[in-house]
């Protein structure tokens, strides 16, 4: 297990930072990721570090922008250290569809593709169980 993962993870209440998955539900620890990617100048420190899950981790890659798909602008993704997630994200009542609220919260739902078919079942399921 990555050695900073008992530190981040309690910071992130056990939740990845992106997409709010509760990693509860998993049978394995979310992961610790460089929200700016060493290979794009990140520092190896605490302020750079974030709780994902593996869906998330995966999408976001080394990528720091992404368009928004309303407008085609390339604005940055989501910082988890910078950001509030409820200034940029709400979650539907009706579909769990993480929608974005801003430039930025539209760009990283899109980017990290967070509202796929198996994430929206898995949501509901979340709230149904009341750990979402």
């Amino acid at each position: 297990m990555n050695p900073r993962y008992p530190t981040v993870a309690e910071r992130a209440g056990h939740c990845c930072e992106y997409c709010r998955a509760p990693e509860v539900i998993f049978n394995f620890p979310f992961e610790v990721e460089h929200i700016v990617p060493r290979s794009r100048g990140g520092a190896d420190e605490s302020s750079n570090w974030a709780l994902s899950c593996r869906a998330c981790n995966l999408h976001k890659g080394n990528s720091v922008e992404a368009p928004d798909p309303e407008t085609r602008t390339v604005v940055p993704l989501f910082h988890p250290r910078r950001n509030r997630w409820e200034e940029h994200f709400r979650v539907a009542a009706d579909t769990a569809e993480v929608v974005g609220l801003t430039a930025v919260g539209r760009a990283t739902a899109a980017w990290l593709q967070m509202n796929r078919p198996a994430q929206l079942d898995a949501r509901r399921q979340w709230q149904r169980l009341k750990i979402f």
